[in-house]
């Protein structure tokens, strides 16, 4: 509620991968103390999504905790050539405070299927992510296909629009673009979802997610193929598309979506549940 009505941005200091940051309860609280990488949103943020990791059970320590909190130290140090407005850099932590209260507990039954989609809601997020890049770059495409670019020569027709060579790679980058849905169906069952439905969901997550980075990568690079010289031009900035989708697609690399596909496909064994399935 305080969150809708302030309303609150959060940011994220929750990067699974990084284990740097450190929690030590002492007496009532705990104190964080390390850094965390690739801390999206955090530059403005109001609050922080934190994972760290503490000597209390196998799983991580997460908490919530106001972002200007004495110790927490945005560094603003996100330099990377695509996803430049995410502000994903680095947050050192010296000694701060968490309250118990701040700390989040795991919801519902621990270890049931349904608790286990939560990374799969990440999954099919990022998917939707890098679909709207690639239909974004379609668009661009078009519009200038149909505005500025010229028909090649030999092509034998006036203008872009009509030019074979153009309307082919169209042709082929809309197929690709509709190529690349049973979460809601999963999400439905809520706690009566079973292990063999949970691993269909994230299967067909995890295809779509493959789908997606291939169709995406492939798109915003030949786009140029559809606009010409002309289009590379630094003023029209087309090439954040790619910049966009290549960085933020290295974060989960798709190859270990395949070997699990693979393995699922061959063997009929479905992946293990974990912050990146």
């Amino acid at each position: 509620m305080e969150t809708a009505n302030k309303p609150l941005f959060w940011g994220n200091a929750f990067n699974p991968l990084d284990q740097r940051l450190v929690a030590v309860r002492e007496g009532d609280r705990y104190y964080l103390s390390g850094t965390k990488r690739f801390c999206s949103g955090a530059t403005d943020s109001d609050l922080l999504l934190v994972s760290a990791k503490h000597e209390e059970g196998n799983g991580p320590l997460i908490a919530v905790i106001p972002t200007r909190r004495e110790g927490v130290n945005v560094l603003n140090d996100w330099d990377n050539m695509g996803q430049r407005q995410t502000d994903s850099g680095g947050i050192e932590f010296s000694r701060v405070p968490v309250e118990l209260g701040e700390v989040l507990d795991t919801p519902g039954p621990v270890g049931t299927e349904f608790s286990k989609l939560r990374s799969s809601i990440s999954q099919i997020i990022l998917t939707h992510v890098y679909l709207g890049i690639a239909e974004g770059a379609f668009e661009q495409a078009k519009l200038y296909t149909a505005s500025s670019a010229r028909a090649w020569p030999a092509s034998g027709v006036s203008s872009a629009a009509q030019d074979p060579y153009f309307l082919r790679h169209y042709g082929d980058m809309w197929v690709r673009l509709e190529a690349a849905r049973d979460f809601q169906s999963a999400w439905e069952k809520e706690w009566g979802l079973t292990e063999r439905e949970r691993g269909e969901c994230m299967m067909s997550i995890a295809t779509a997610k493959v789908m997606t980075t291939q169709v995406g990568l492939d798109i915003t690079s030949r786009m140029f193929e559809v606009m010409g010289s002309r289009a590379t031009s630094s003023e029209y900035r087309y090439d954040r598309f790619w910049r966009n989708l290549r960085t933020h697609t290295l974060h989960d690399p798709v190859e270990y979506k395949l070997k699990e596909l693979g393995n699922w496909a061959l063997n009929g064994q479905f992946p293990q549940s974990s912050s990146f399935f």
